[in-house]
């Protein structure tokens, strides 16, 4: 008597069965990147600041005649860290009389990362920069902002007039929470910005994978840490990496990463900026002396910078030619140039 064979829905559930198992593995499985891990920095200190975060930091003491308030530099990200190349290119402003605070936000390079990921937000960052504030005992402080650096500054500046003297803002973020119209707003012709050759966007698909995708959408959905912290961080060095491209004028520029960025303090950071309470009530306040540098080639959209120059009183914007977001690495002189000009003003 022959066996009776196994109709076709079985094979199809026997399809189904092998592709869910083939998913799951491709969620699962633990991934290796080819990247960076960071390195210890020479001269790196820690704070253990009030709200529970552990912060590094590098300090670059103030040389000749020492200028009354510090410089505090906000990297950007979110999950921004303090590499080798800033610190000694910061060097120029201690040369200057400023004593210079570089950190690393928390969750990010040697700084520590947090057990519950879905402390990592905007205001978690802005209380942190307060407490550091705080730590350098200067009662008013000099902020420079990059990028998410400076939404930070200007989340920190509308709670704490008082406590800023002066605000640079490089290749700033929008103000948040987001006004996405303003992404739409095409700059005059008179400026000739132009758009880098790279997006952020082309970046993301070109690194991205299942795994990762996964994890975004438990760490947002459910706060869940789908992958641990170290794969999470080597992933983000690798998405850097292509994201490096699209914030220069010529991709021949383009920095390595060399690990240190956080992936969750970038991923959860930026997924609360929508219910992060709106600062431009307090901003229009503000009379502290404000300069916006953009790039030419800057990628993010001109319309963001057109609100921070409405908001402000005291607010003057300079464009630098032949740079992109991060202006510093192509145009390293004129950047400090602006700094330097703008510190001394009266």
């Amino acid at each position: 008597m022959k066996g009776k064979r196994p109709g076709p829905g079985k094979f199809l559930l026997l399809f189904l069965l092998l592709c869910a198992a083939g998913i799951l593995l491709w969620i699962l499985v633990p991934r290796h990147y080819p990247v960076s891990r960071m390195k210890a920095r020479a001269g790196t200190a820690y704070w253990k600041l009030s709200t529970g975060s552990q912060i590094a930091y590098n300090f670059l003491p103030a040389k000749g005649n020492k200028q009354p308030y510090p410089v505090i530099f906000l990297q950007g990200g979110p999950g921004g860290y303090i590499s080798e190349r800033l610190v000694q290119s910061m060097q120029t402003l201690a040369d200057e009389g400023y004593d210079v605070y570089l950190y690393d936000q928390v969750g990010s390079g040697l700084s520590k990362r947090l057990y519950d990921i879905r402390e990592y937000t905007a205001v978690r960052h802005k209380k942190d920069l307060a407490a550091i504030v705080e730590q350098t005992g200067s009662g008013k402080v000099i902020l420079i902002g990059q990028s998410w650096g400076a939404i930070l500054a200007a989340l920190f500046l509308a709670d704490h007039p008082d406590k800023v003297s002066k605000v640079i803002l490089t290749g700033p973020g929008p103000v948040i929470p987001v006004n996405r119209a303003l992404a739409t707003v095409i700059p005059p012709d008179s400026l000739d910005l132009r758009p880098p050759v790279v997006t952020n966007a082309m970046a993301v698909e070109q690194v991205q994978n299942g795994r990762m995708q996964a994890a975004s959408l438990l760490a947002g959905w459910f706060g869940y840490k789908l992958v641990p912290d170290a794969e999470a961080d080597d992933f983000q060095t690798l998405l850097n990496n292509g994201l490096n491209r699209s914030t220069v004028k010529d991709t021949a520029h383009a920095l390595p990463d060399k690990g240190g960025g956080g992936y969750y303090a970038q991923q959860m950071t930026a997924l609360s900026f929508s219910s992060t309470p709106d600062p431009r009530a307090r901003l229009r306040k503000v009379t502290t002396p404000v300069l916006i540098l953009r790039g030419q080639y800057d990628n993010q959209p001109w319309g963001y910078v057109t609100e921070y120059l409405e908001l402000l009183q005291h607010c003057r914007l300079e464009i630098i030619e032949g740079a992109g977001h991060n202006i510093a690495t192509e145009q390293e002189d004129a950047y400090y140039n602006r700094i330097r000009q703008f510190l001394n003003d009266e």
